[in-house]
């Protein structure tokens, strides 16, 4: 039964990195950049967005080491903001777009599981699915938040401060990297409460 939740879990983190990653493509199209679009990348199909670490072998040790979480990121879509209709301001609602669709999911499948238990037709297996896929998109939305390269909050921190800082955010970005999985192992841990408390709120449920 452990293995078929861990499958289950590392499923549900898959399709919601693909949908945060389509979220910034097709917001970037609206707004006239069809970057993602010719590259074949405004897809579901979870293939056109895996990377190797992100998707498989960070999920992967964190899973063996038993960390208590997975987390895990998609290959960025890509996107010019020269051609956005407005760069700045397009750059924050491209950057901000995958956070808002991981928040958008968990709030939905709160609001169902809040519905099967209410009418009483849960299951078990049903609200750990559910379950599943409001904590995996409060993480994920969290999680790139932080304002640390090549996070979505780096993006929407540089957009926000004065144009002298800029040079900052393409420094950090040769050791986005790095600092990306240091979040991940040394503090993300103190994060969890928030995460647990925002998963209670939502869906009335005990963690």
């Amino acid at each position: 039964m452990q293995a078929i939740n861990t499958i289950f879990y590392i499923a549900i983190l898959i399709m919601s990195v693909v949908i945060h990653e389509v979220a910034h493509g097709a917001v970037a199209y609206r707004l006239g950049d069809m970057t993602a679009r010719l590259a074949g990348r405004l897809t579901l199909n979870p293939l056109k967005h895996l990377d190797p670490i992100g998707s498989v072998i960070l999920p992967a040790l964190l899973v063996l080491s038993q960390s208590g979480f997975v987390i895990g990121w998609a290959k960025p879509v890509p996107y010019n903001p020269a051609n956005l209709s407005n760069r700045r301001w397009g750059t924050l609602a491209v950057a901000s777009a995958g956070i808002i669709a991981n928040f958008a999911i968990a709030i939905i499948f709160a609001l169902i599981i809040r519905v099967v238990v209410g009418t009483g037709v849960a299951t078990d297996p049903l609200i750990f699915v559910l379950s599943t896929i409001v904590l995996v998109n409060i993480v994920l939305g969290f999680f790139n938040l932080m304002p640390v390269p090549p996070l979505d909050g780096s993006r929407i921190l540089f957009v926000l401060l004065p144009q002298r800082f800029a040079h900052y955010e393409r420094l950090l970005e040769r050791y986005g990297l790095v600092f990306a999985i240091l979040l991940v192992f040394f503090v993300w841990q103190y994060l969890t409460p928030v995460v647990v408390g925002i998963f209670t709120l939502l869906t009335g449920l005990a963690f």
